[in-house]
Formats: C-alpha cells, structure tokens, sequence
C-alpha cells in the first residue's frame, strides 16, 4: 500500500502538484503487460536530471519473462489523496478539475474548512496555504496532534523551519520546498530542504531514505528536484520563483524587436519561445556551459557579435543580476511578522 497525500490550502500550486503526480500515475504506461493483458502502471521519470524510482515489479512464478510481471506496492508513492480549501464553491471547481484528470483524478477527496479532518487521516500534508495565513492553521484546535510525527512539506516562501517548530510537535517532520510556476506543465524547479536529522527517540521508527523517495516522486513529477540548504532559500525564491517573471520580460523584448523588423507578432513570439527553450535545454540536457552556447553562434564580424555588444552597451548582464540581488534581499523579508512601528 502507498501512503495518503493532504495538501491543505490547495490553490493554484497545490492543484499543479496533485495534477502532476496524479499525470505521472496514470498517463505513463509500462512496456510490461500484467497476465490480464492490461498494461501495468510506472512512476514517470518526467526531466532528465531527476531521481524518481519506478514501481517494483517481480515474475509471479519467480522467474524473468517480461509477459509474467506483476506490480509491487511501493510506500514512497500516494495512493490517496484529499485536498483542503475553505470555501465550497472553491471545493466545487476542484471536484471538477480532478475529474477530468481519469480515474485517480475522480478520486481526489476534497475537504472543505477541515484542515484538522483531512491532516489527521493522512500520512504526508503538503502545507500550500498563504504565509500569513500558516500559523492560524497550524494552530487550529487539534492540528498539533494531528500532524504529530508525520511528514510535513511546507512551500510558504519567506516561512522559515525554524518559524514552524514553533507551530507543531517536536516529533512532526517538517520540510521546507520551492516549486515555481512552471509546474503547471510538469516543467518545474523545485528546491527542498535536506532531511533533518531523526531524533534518537524516533530511530527505527521513522525511514528517512523513504521520506527522501516520497519527496523525490512528488517534486519530480512535476518538474525538476534539487535538495539544497535552507539558507539559499532566499536566492532560489528569487532565481526560480520570479525567474519566469524575468525571462517572460527578455523573451517579450526579443518578439518586439522582430516585429519592430516586420515580422508578424504571432511568428515572432514562437520563435523567441522556441529560440529560448532551445538554448536552455542545451544548457540543461548537454551539460553546455552558455558561454559555449553564445560562442558557438558568434562569428566573427557576424550579426550576433553586433547584437551581443549593444546587449552590453545597455548593461543587460548586470542588470539581470541585480534583479535576482534585489528579489532575494526582498524575499528574505517574506513571511517574517512586521515589525512594529517605532
């Protein structure tokens, strides 16, 4: 048996995470056929890059004919899944976004103004609520011991862990990850927090490899997973979570010098797009550093050296880097209580 999924406060990225999970399960299809003739379920390995295992499977007469595999149930993976909101017109538009995502979709058990309902009959909670609004739920009457000593993933920007001790029991499990907008198309970045280190009293209770396995298989499937401190959390918040922000701006002003030129608006916005994804995922697939990727186009006396030194004269580089210098330094103050007037 898998585990059950909460995810409380399921808004736009709470939607986009049980979507992509619920994608990985059900559109990703095994070569292997069960002895039903049906074709048996796999954890999709959605970005190269990523660490997502797939399901076990074993030959139901011990031996290794492909037409003979049966699936194994793997813990690290939900198998049910219930989603918290606060109004029921809300929970309505939920019930039918799940639904026309297939069977396991239909499934999805929506809970309205129930965090403590929901969190109690689940194994992992996925804290996806607004920051400020994060410690009135987590103080609602009931919520400590309904999360006490299980996984909770919370991606509150600026909510740091030391902030959420204080809300739960020493024996809940938290975690902190930052998943960015991208996710709604499964192309993702997300950062999490290491695993913190178990407490002698829970040793033997509590797997963190597995811990480890479910984070890696939510995250994954919607995108990339990369574990990193929490003291870069700030930086990533600015580089990954307003970074399509940024690159929406410079990928507009390359489709508006190419209509300025007379192509057609349409034209000139698919390739910029194209042009772009292109070079990213040379960097990202191929391991090419950008300069390798710049260098490559630029001949010499060509139009690329021509377009790189008027990028240049305009301090374009140092402006982009300062902006990703002034969202972190702003980030950092996210989620923190203001501070009183003097």
């Amino acid at each position: 048996m898998g585990y059950t999924l909460c995810v409380i406060g399921c808004g736009t990225m709470g939607v986009s995470i049980i979507s992509g999970v619920i994608a990985s399960l059900e559109s990703s299809t095994s070569h292997l056929r069960s002895p039903n003739g049906n074709y048996l379920k796999k954890w999709e390995s959605h970005t190269p890059g990523t660490s997502t295992p797939t399901i076990a499977t074993i030959s139901q007469n011990g031996e290794s004919p492909l037409s003979d595999f049966a699936p194994v149930a793997d813990p690290s993976i939900p198998t049910r899944f219930l989603a918290c909101v606060s109004r029921q017109s809300t929970a309505q538009t939920l019930r039918n976004t799940f639904g026309t995502l297939g069977p396991l979709g239909a499934s999805v058990e929506v809970f309205t103004n129930a965090n403590v309902e929901a969190a109690s009959q689940a194994n992992v909670i996925l804290l996806c609520c607004k920051p400020q609004t994060a410690q009135v739920i987590l103080n609602e009457d009931g919520m400590r011991e309904a999360l006490n000593g299980k996984l909770v993933i919370s991606i509150l920007a600026g909510v740091t862990l030391s902030q959420m001790k204080d809300w739960v029991t020493p024996e809940t499990r938290l975690v902190r990850a930052m998943p960015n907008t991208p996710c709604k198309i499964r192309e993702g970045m997300t950062v999490v927090t290491p695993a913190m280190p178990v407490p002698s009293h829970l040793q033997g209770k509590i797997d963190s490899e597995q811990e480890q396995s479910i984070i890696l298989n939510i995250f994954s499937s919607i995108g990339r997973c990369r574990f990193l401190e929490e003291k870069h959390f700030d930086t990533c918040t600015a580089l990954s979570g307003s970074g399509p922000a940024f690159a929406c701006v410079f990928l507009e002003a390359l489709a508006d010098g190419a209509v300025m030129m007379g192509l057609p608006r349409a034209e000139a916005l698919e390739l910029a797009a194209q042009t772009m994804q292109g070079a990213a995922r040379m960097a990202l697939q191929l391991g090419t550093h950008p300069a390798q990727i710049k260098d490559a186009v630029t001949t010499p006396g060509g139009c690329t050296i021509a377009g790189l030194l008027t990028l240049e004269d305009g301090r374009v580089r140092s402006t982009i880097a300062r902006a990703i210098q002034v969202a972190t330094e702003r980030a950092s103050v996210l989620g923190q209580p203001a501070k009183k007037p003097q």
